[in-house]
């Protein structure tokens, strides 16, 4: 879609707006009766005196502010707040814009041992950009983490290895309360499997991201928001957790409120061991060298792994907001994580000629990683007169990441049938690694009128990162261990990504719409120090090794973004259609570009490719959501179109190990093209009050054309993914859920992946007046969440099945203080139907 296409509809849009018909207003301000403090997300009810039945609501912003739109006429109105008592107006007539003045709410001391501070249930609110998931009390997720609790979210999957994918796709961008942060591990989204689920308030799903977002991530983005507690004084909640396997875990949130600032904190401790296993049967075909067939020395290699992972961990994250006036306010915060990994890897490797064990081995891998990470984030913040909304933020982020690597590989035999055999080589490697990020933001948002919005920004995002790998090895006739030249080497890597954008919304009575551009600048630099000459190099692996590369890339990336309401919120129904168009970016990471090959074991290697260039992609989306009283139905239909998508093929380098073993490589390249095609469906049902039903699923096809170095790796597949939760209220006031989730079966260029099938069980009970909850889980209750695939290529066939974690039992007890209060509890915030077409276009 061109630009000049963009100006035509802004221009129809804005002449339409000009002469659209404006309703009365009414409007007023919510305070707290003994402090005169502002209540945010208080929700304002306007009713018809006729019917009694709801014809619009808001909620007040964080001045305590509200402003509501209805036709002339006559309403009963009500404003609300939980803890509170109601105050409501009686019938008035209503023919001009109408000012309630201030209105004060006391306290309902009889509802107080009532309040819940985590909402019961999990909504869905519909934005222009996004879909937002409010986290419920979900029972699996007690004493989990960030990804069991992602797991648990429509469209989204985490597989059994930790990767998190959107719609069936992994290029997902993964950002912290709207900014990408060292919690999300700088791109390593295992570091979510290390922070509490607890600490998460709801999680955005941006299938349709707007102009302000980062135009990374070609499946969409997962924005995470923390939880942030606003209640005056102090308050907080303490969580523990034991299970096995080995698995205990301490966590704390605290926070102090006074009317000048906010003092927020999250500490976390936690040690556990995850198992893992694996399996993998590979058989190797004849290959052709020089028009001479020549056999593989083994026909057969199956090897058995057991992993023993042990793992420590520590974050903390601390910060302040001062309010320096009523208008603006600063906000500072440090995090810091400390982790240490200890895995202990045994495998068994049988290998066969002619259907005979002609030789076994066990090879003994200890691997050790010390994580050392910390942010620091200033944010400043300026509202401009009476509108909350016109307002300029300012953000700075500085995030050091430092890592370092140790790994000693042995292997012996355990059966031969040959005299003299080869001595294995014991092999050491020491990895250091160093990441530091910049990043720099500013975003203007100007109201134009009652119900538009123009916003620009500035952002940039500067990061390095230096890999420093040596590899020693024993001389297996001295027994000396000597530097291996050949790998040992320093890679220091630039990713720099400088945008501006700008966008405008506005709604025209069931109708709104959000237009935007963004502009983004990439530079992708690498420099590699090596011990070999670049002619060196090419003798060693028998290809050129790019060793100083700087590749720049300049990108326009448009999005559009419409919603129409259909039904307004009568009676609490709902009924909103939304389609979006949006391009964006895939951008080779740091170790998807260096050429240097690194081993994930004696036969396998990974190398990146300097000149793969970033994909783009064009998506759209159209959406559908009706809501009832007691039941929510979501379904949306989805394409998108990628090129030069990435695709990581395995081919056989032509060197072997020195007991005769081939070497396979797996290189990262640029395929032509990537069609993908969707449907997802998600329902929440809630029969009774002791009934809870959430179920979604999604059904998509992707299509694969290109080729790479004569073979065809095109591919065709369908694929689906669904999910299905109850909640069930047992007698004595304990509740039972059910979690499960099945993902189908998949393709792609080389392997064929079997379904998965995996199912959460957990139990609670409230005690102390409901300040304490104990919660007993069990994951993956059938022990059944293995990814089984089969590879095959011209060069060999391997059949593999990999289990990351094994089931898990946990019992978990948190303890609150202090939150009857809280402001910002989710029952609250959805109280007024979660608004089908609400103008907020934040990210």
């Amino acid at each position: 879609m061109k630009l000049h296409t963009f100006t035509t509809l802004f221009l129809i849009f804005s002449l339409t707006f000009s002469f659209a018909q404006k309703d009365v207003k009414i409007e007023g301000t919510v305070i707290e009766q003994d402090t005169n403090i502002p209540l945010e997300y208080a929700t304002v009810v306007v009713k018809s005196n006729t019917d009694n039945n709801i014809v619009t609501g808001g909620i007040t912003d964080a001045k305590g502010k509200f402003k509501v739109e209805v036709p002339e006429g006559t309403y009963v109105i009500s404003v609300e707040y939980i803890s509170y008592k109601t105050k409501t107006f009686p019938a008035q007539n209503i023919t001009k814009d109408t000012n309630l003045g201030t209105i004060s709410l006391a306290l309902d001391v009889d509802t107080l041992d009532e309040v819940m501070v985590v909402a019961e249930q999990t909504t869905v609110e519909i934005k222009l950009d996004k879909k937002v998931y409010n986290i419920g009390k979900d029972l699996t997720t007690a004493g989990g983490t960030v990804s069991d609790a992602l797991n648990n979210v429509p469209s989204v999957a985490v597989d059994v290895e930790g990767a998190i994918s959107l719609r069936g796709n992994e290029n997902v961008r993964i950002l912290i309360n709207g900014k990408p942060s060292a919690m999300a591990g700088f791109g390593d989204s295992n570091i979510l499997s290390q922070l509490p689920a607890e600490a998460i308030e709801r999680v955005e799903v941006i299938t349709s991201p707007s102009a302000r977002y980062d135009a990374e991530g070609t499946a969409g983005i997962l924005n995470i928001i923390l939880r942030q507690k606003e209640t005056l004084g102090f308050n907080g909640s303490v969580s523990l957790t034991a299970g096995h396997p080995d698995n205990i875990g301490l966590s704390a949130n605290l926070n102090y409120r006074t009317e000048k600032f906010n003092l927020f904190s999250n500490f976390g401790w936690r040690y556990f061991d995850a198992p893992r296993n694996s399996f993998n049967d590979v058989t190797y075909f004849d290959r052709e060298e020089d028009g001479t067939i020549v056999e593989p020395d083994y026909r057969r290699i199956r090897e058995t792994q057991e992993v023993e992972r042990l793992n420590r961990n520590y974050n903390a994250n601390l910060g302040m907001e001062y309010f320096l006036s009523e208008s603006s306010s600063i906000t500072g915060s440090i995090f810091y994580r400390l982790g240490s990994d200890a895995d202990l890897s045994l495998n068994n490797s049988e290998r066969f000629i002619d259907g005979v064990i002609v030789e076994e081995t066990l090879r003994r891998e200890k691997e050790t990683q010390d994580d050392n990470s910390y942010q620091i984030a200033l944010n400043y913040e300026k509202r401009f007169g009476d509108d909350s909304d016109h307002k300029l933020t300012v953000d700075f982020q500085f995030e050091d990441d430092t890592q370092e690597g140790f790994t000693n590989l042995n292997e012996d035999y355990i059966f031969i049938n040959t005299n003299n055999p080869t001595d294995f080589q014991i092999e050491q490697e020491f990895t250091d690694e160093d990441n530091k990020e910049y990043l720099f933001q500013a975003d203007y948002v100007l109201p134009l009128g009652e119900n538009s919005r123009f916003e620009a920004g500035f952002r940039s995002n500067l990061e390095n990162e230096v890999t420093d790998y040596r590899l020693i090895q024993e001389d297996t006739l001295t027994g000396f261990l000597e530097v291996n030249d050949t790998l040992t080497n320093k890679f220091d890597y630039d990713e720099n990504v400088n945008a501006i954008y700008t966008q405008y919304g506005t709604k025209l009575g069931k109708f709104s719409f959000l237009l935007g551009l963004r502009l983004e600048h990439t530079q992708l630099k690498g420099k590699i120090d090596s011990r070999l000459t670049d002619e060196e190099l090419v003798e060693a692996f028998g290809f050129p090794i790019e060793t100083d590369f700087d590749n720049n890339y300049l990108g326009l990336f448009p999005t559009v973004n419409l919603i129409y309401n259909l039904s307004g919120t009568e009676s609490g129904n709902e009924e909103s259609i939304t389609l979006g168009y949006n391009r964006r970016i895939n951008r080779p990471r740091g170790w998807f570009i260096n050429p240097f090959p690194s081993r994930s074991s004696r036969t396998n290697v990974f190398q990146g490719n300097p000149n793969i260039e970033p994909a783009f992609s064009s998506a759209f989306d159209l959406g559908y959501l009706k809501r009832w009283d007691d039941f929510t139905l979501t379904t949306s239909v989805y394409y998108q179109h990628e090129t030069d998508s990435f695709e990581r093929v395995e081919e056989n380098t032509g060197q072997q190990t020195t007991d005769g073993i081939d070497i396979i490589r797996t290189i990262p390249i640029n395929l032509s093209s990537n069609k993908r095609t969707g449907a997802e469906l998600g329902v929440l049902y809630n029969p009774a009050k002791w009934l809870r039903l959430n179920s979604s699923v999604n059904v998509f096809q992707f299509e694969t054309d290109g080729e790479f170095n004569g073979v065809d790796y095109s591919t065709k597949n369908t694929s689906w993914f669904a999910r299905f939760s109850s909640k069930v209220t047992l007698p004595g006031q304990i509740d039972w859920q059910t979690n499960a989730r099945y993902r189908g079966a998949q393709q792609d260029a080389q392997s064929d992946t079997d379904g998965i099938l995996s199912i959460d069980l957990a139990f609670s009970k409230e005690l102390l007046e409901n300040n304490l909850t104990v919660s007993l889980s069990v994951r993956d209750l059938l022990n059944s969440r293995k990814r089984q695939s089969t590879t095959t290529t011209e060069f060999f066939e391997r059949y593999s099945e990999n289990q990351w974690r094994q089931r898990q039992v946990n019992i978990s007890l948190i303890y609150r203080f202090n939150q009857s209060l809280n402001k910002r509890v989710n029952q609250q915030r959805n109280a007024n139907g979660g608004g089908g077409d609400d103008m907020e276009f934040e990210g």
